[in-house]
């Protein structure tokens, strides 16, 4: 239904309101150079789902009116001009505002000003920090904040050049710009007249809002959703809001500067899940929601800057094989850094181990042991979505369990073929099937994180059927980086090399009777314990792998070494292939 409000300096601005009026009012506020119609889909959604959806065309934009000259676009008025779409939608109810681009920037100035006191109930601001933040950003000057200043500086190259004179018209005109924003963005082409007129937003208000920045705060809980491709505002420019609102939610989403067309059902989700938040008891909030509320508060705390305690705090974890060794320092280090951990493994009693010693540090709610035969494919269905009902889906998962046998190939028989197998290499596939498939479903990334081995690249004589699954384990990761990239989820095979931990001790030696087994198992455990390479320094190199999202990361120095090796010279890690171990 097609309404109109005028503004209290008299222009009619469009507005279609849907969905059911007795329901929570969402007002969509769209940027430049869009029109309403950007929130169609988004719209859509949350109409479907019980919400009263208010999108409105900005003035100078799509069917409202245009101000006469450049004063008119100025965010003072823009935001009076929110002030009476929200009074004329909703007189008797605050507001929750969606906004995106330029819609950000206007919807932070009202909420972080008078002009919307006690109208608004919630904000989930997309691309559009407070011009304000942005000036503040800009000015940070320490080593650390340099490079991404930097960054954003050369992402914002348009906003100089649309404050030039003539240019940007002649650009508009030609097609040249709307033409690239179609091919780079794979929007639909925007409107010649919305964009002529639009430039006025940036001649009339950028170098008020970055020449005299102040630090505009509100109380108001927003939620800021962060497009990890977006070619405009930079993550880093997006959460550094964190510091001016007392309750704020960040999510990082897959997709470019136009995820409200890209992804209309994720951002409707995350949207619905602030209001519904918002409106009701905060304990009902969604798991996903409330990891995002623990971020939000740990950017918060470190100045509204990316560091490890955001990255982790309030993250949701699976590892597997965490009853001992390389799986249980992964997730004491998790539950360290402010994860909580599911602790998965098929000795009981390790699990048991290794959640109640998280537990005795950091308090119950942090870690939930699971028993696991992470080789039934069935029953890593089942924790998939035990996982996800009990605890929301994970942010990271390390697929970690795994067996090694030894002994020549001649030796090595079919049911230890099938059990290494199984373990080794099914039980990854089952591990990134299953979860990997949850986080793609849910729409706001994540990373797997297989545990391969030095082996998966250095063929040996006496360790045939284990270097074969861990190679299979590589190169399941490569490929699996590369169709999951574009959902946001980074997979990382991680290639420890020599570490003290007990799989020695259950290591089965091909060939090789009940005395000789221990024998050789003592001998190996003998060995490892003198490299002296700690699952505990294995484990912050698994935890810095995944915060630079690298493919491969090979742990020790001769995983190292025998990388280089395998790439520089494939002849000489044959040759040393084959030697026979002592």
């Amino acid at each position: 239904m097609d309404d109109e409000v005028t503004t209290p300096d008299g222009l009619r601005l469009a507005v279609v309101q849907r969905g059911d009026r007795s329901g929570p009012t969402v007002v969509a506020v769209h940027g430049y150079p869009d029109d309403r119609h950007v929130w169609d889909g988004v719209a859509d959604v949350l109409a479907g789902s019980g919400h009263h959806v208010v999108t409105y065309d900005v003035r100078g934009h799509g069917r409202s009116d245009s101000p006469p000259g450049r004063a008119g676009y100025d965010l003072e008025l823009l935001a009076a001009d929110l002030r009476a779409v929200c009074d004329a939608v909703s007189p008797d109810r605050p507001v929750h505002l969606l906004a995106h681009d330029w819609g950000g920037c206007q919807a932070w100035h009202a909420v972080t000003g008078d002009a919307l006191a006690g109208r608004v109930a919630s904000l989930t601001s997309i691309s559009g920090p407070c011009l304000d933040h942005v000036g503040l950003f800009l000015r940070r000057r320490s080593p650390r904040d340099l490079p991404a200043v930097l960054r954003q500086a050369l992402h914002s190259w348009y906003t100089l050049a649309f404050r030039l004179p003539v240019l940007p018209e002649l650009l508009w005109r030609s097609g040249t710009l709307p033409g690239a924003l179609v091919r780079r963005e794979r929007v639909p082409r925007p409107s010649t007249r919305d964009g002529l007129r639009g430039l006025e937003l940036y001649r009339r208000n950028m170098a008020r809002g970055l020449g005299r920045p102040e630090p505009r705060h509100t109380g108001v809980p927003v939620q800021v959703l962060v497009p990890l491709r977006d070619a405009y505002v930079t993550p880093a420019l997006a959460v550094s809001a964190t510091t001016f609102a007392d309750d704020v939610a960040v999510r990082y989403l897959p997709g470019g500067h136009w995820v409200v067309r890209q992804r209309p059902e994720l951002v409707a989700r995350c949207v619905a899940e602030h209001v519904a938040a918002a409106e009701g008891d905060p304990g009902t909030e969604a798991p996903a929601l409330r990891r995002a509320r623990a971020r939000g508060a740990a950017l918060a705390a470190e100045g509204g800057r990316a560091g490890p305690a955001s990255r982790w705090s309030g993250a949701l974890a699976v590892v597997t094989g965490a009853g001992s060794g390389i799986g249980r320092a992964t997730a004491q280090e998790l539950a360290d850094r402010g994860a909580r951990v599911v602790v998965v493994d098929l000795d009981p009693a390790g699990a048991a181990e290794t959640a109640g010693a998280i537990a005795r540090r950091h308090g119950r709610h942090r870690a939930v042991a699971e028993i696991l035969d992470v080789a039934d494919d069935a029953a890593v269905a089942a924790l998939a979505t035990r996982v996800a009902t009990e605890h929301g889906v994970p942010d990271l998962v390390v697929n970690n369990a795994g067996i090694a046998v030894a002994g020549p190939f001649a030796d090595t028989g079919a049911d230890e073929w099938r059990r290494i197998v199984d373990v080794n290499l099914w039980g990854v596939v089952h591990g990134c099937r299953h979860f990997g498939e949850l986080m793609r479903s849910h729409g706001e990334g994540g990373h797997l994180v297989n545990v391969a081995s030095a082996a998966a690249y250095l063929p040996s004589r006496v360790l045939p059927a284990y270097s074969t699954t861990k190679a299979a384990v590589l190169m399941l990761s490569e490929c699996l980086r590369a169709e999951l990239a574009d959902d946001g989820i980074g997979v990382t095979a991680l290639c420890p090399g020599f570490v003290n931990t007990p799989i020695t001790t259950h290591a089965r030696f091909a060939g090789a009777d009940d005395a000789e087994q221990e024998t050789r198992r003592r001998a190996a455990a003998a060995a490892y314990t003198r490299r002296g390479y700690s699952p505990e320094r294995v484990a912050r190199r698994l935890l810095r792998a995944v915060e630079k999202n690298l493919p491969l990361a090979p742990v020790t120095a001769e995983a190292h070494a025998g990388l280089l090796a395998s790439r520089l010279s494939p002849t000489l890690t044959r040759a040393l292939a084959r030697v026979e171990p002592r």
